[in-house]
This record gives structure tokens, C-alpha cells and sequence, in this order.
């Protein structure tokens, strides 16, 4: 299975994982004299691609140092237990947090069950391998892995997640985000600018550790942001603006409709639905309001019921 590669400066590299629709989820390489990290692994499904990619890079299987997990969930992690299997030299570096889940991911998976709900989560994830635990590096804040000559230093980078890092790539001048520094979908890229927009996660949103881990990400004065959904994102001064602003605007939407009632958690969608089409329409967005919000479909839905649990936490 062929898919396109996208080739950034500096050896960084990244192909579509397949996961839900195209330019949705991307998995990263960096390759430094031969030796490779993968920064995420998209779902079992996405192997395959890894594979073909890798191949038409001329690297071996075997030169796969580091598959390094910007979070546990599933949609970032769900294919790690096979990538590890196809690898025979990597390791799995993890945030500390992370490594049990994935020596044992029973309680992952019936976290993700939770959420989606199990039929949904064996449809999109399939059977979730373990890993040995003697190949993961836990990368507690400021653990350095090195891929060759060429240093990776991991963050903590809570707001998102609490098991979330983030991965400062001193070879490029870069940062591989996950899901800290919000998603930029390429179908609303108008003029050569790219949209912006948080996310929140079901279930552990902090919109305080989320403002400091974007300050902290910012401090490194990065050349350019590779997210998961969907890699390379410039201007990023920009962007840290935005969210910001969005990350507030996510709460005040929140506190306003934070009265109890079964009807809280369609309040708080509306809500964000109706500031994602705002801020598109702003930004010059050529898609029309329905198309944008079958885009963000799930995410919305999302960053709705993370903020419907962090008002419980209140």
C-alpha cells in the first residue's frame, strides 16, 4: 500500500495514517544518517503505509530506532503495539504516565469504549497490542533521547492530556505538537494561510496547563509546528495567538452554560459550532458553514464533552 509522502526540510517527513478520512492524521518521521523516529502511529491499520513509506526512503525496518507517542489515545497510539512488532530495534518512548497503558492496554481500551462506545472502537482501532515493557522509555519533562547525532527533547505538555508530550527536534528548529498546539485541517488553508482551532479531549481538558504548555512549546522559538492533525503549521507566533484566544473563548462558552440539565451538553455544542463557523468566516475560509462544520463533525462534539467534564471538575 502506496501513500504520498510529504518531505519538509531538515529529514522530517509525514504520510496520512488512513485514520477516518484523508489529511486527517499524520505520522511523522525524522531521519538522521539513516536512523529514523516515528512520531505517532495512527491505528494497526496504518502499518502498512509506515512500511511502503519507509521503503521508498530506502530505510530498513530495521533502522526504526524510537516509535515516540505524543499521547495514548488511540487515534495517536492505537497502532503501536503492531508498529513495535514490525520493528524489531525500535523502542516505544512514551509519557510516564502513558508506558503502563501500553504495557497493558486493557484500560485504554475500555476508556476509549467510554467515549465512542466498543463496537465503534474495534471497527476503527481493532485488536490493541501490548508491548513489552523492557523496550518503553517513560520521557518524564526534559528526557532526551538521541537519534544519532541529532537531539529530541520531550516536554510535558499537559492541557490536552495529562500523559501528553510534546517532542523539541533540535535538528529543524521544530516541535512535534500531537494534539497541544490544536488542529489546522490543509481544506481550510485559503491564500497560503492555515486555520487554527483547539481541541480539548473528552475527558482531561485544563485550559490553564494548556495556555502554559503553549507559552512553554513557544519559548524554543520554533521554526515550524508538525501536529498530528495536519502536520507542518507555520507562522506559528500566529497561531499561539489564536489559541489562546480560542482556549478562552472555549471557556467562556463553558461558564455560560455551565447551568446543570440534560440539555447542558447540546448548549456547549451549539456553542462551539457556532464559534468555529464565526472564526472561519473571519479568517477568509472559501468553504461554506455546512462544509466546515462536516469537517469538525467530531471534533466539536469532542471539545464539547471535554468541556462538559471540566465544568464538573469545578
Amino acid at each position: 500500500m502506496k501513500s504520498e509522502i510529504f518531505h519538509y526540510a531538515h529529514g522530517v517527513s509525514a504520510i496520512d495514517s488512513g485514520y477516518v478520512r484523508h489529511l486527517h492524521a499524520a505520522i511523522h518521521f525524522v531521519v538522521e544518517q539513516g536512523r529514523v523516529a516515528i512520531v505517532d502511529t495512527g491505528t494497526n491499520d496504518s502499518l502498512p503505509q509506515v512500511q511502503a513509506a519507509l521503503q521508498a526512503m530506502d530505510l530498513a525496518e530495521d533502522s526504526v530506532d524510537f516509535v515516540i507517542l505524543t499521547h495514548i489515545h488511540l487515534d495517536h497510539a492505537g497502532g503501536a503495539g503492531a508498529f513495535m512488532r514490525a520493528f524489531p530495534n525500535a523502542r516505544l518512548v512514551v509519557h510516564p504516565r502513558g508506558a503502563r497503558h501500553m504495557a497493558d492496554p486493557s484500560k485504554l481500551v475500555a476508556g476509549a469504549a467510554a467515549v465512542y462506545g466498543a463496537s465503534e472502537v474495534r471497527r476503527l482501532y481493532g485488536n490493541i497490542l501490548p508491548i513489552d515493557a523492557g523496550r518503553i522509555i517513560e520521557a518524564p519533562h526534559e528526557t532526551r533521547i538521541h537519534l544519532g547525532a541529532r537531539e529530541l527533547l520531550c516536554l510535558d505538555t499537559p492541557g490536552h492530556a495529562r500523559h501528553h508530550i510534546s517532542i523539541v527536534d533540535r535538528g529543524s528548529n521544530a516541535i512535534f505538537t500531537g494534539d497541544t498546539f490544536g488542529l489546522s485541517y490543509r481544506e481550510l488553508d485559503t491564500d497560503g494561510r492555515q486555520f487554527v482551532f483547539p481541541t480539548t479531549t473528552p475527558v482531561q481538558f485544563d485550559p490553564e496547563a494548556m495556555h502554559q504548555s503553549i507559552n512553554l512549546l513557544m519559548s524554543f522559538a520554533p521554526r515550524v509546528m508538525y501536529i498530528t492533525h495536519f502536520s507542518e503549521l507555520r507562522d506559528v507566533e500566529r497561531h499561539a495567538e489564536t489559541l489562546h484566544r480560542l482556549v478562552d473563548a472555549h471557556v467562556a462558552i463553558a461558564r455560560r452554560e455551565a447551568r446543570p440539565g440534560p440539555d447542558r451538553h447540546a448548549r456547549i455544542r451549539a456553542n462551539l459550532a457556532h464559534l468555529l463557523v464565526n472564526e472561519a468566516e473571519q479568517f477568509g475560509c472559501r468553504l461554506g458553514p455546512a462544509e466546515v462544520l462536516k469537517l469538525w463533525e467530531k471534533d466539536i462534539e469532542l471539545n464539547a464533552q471535554g468541556l462538559d467534564v471540566w465544568l464538573d471538575t469545578l
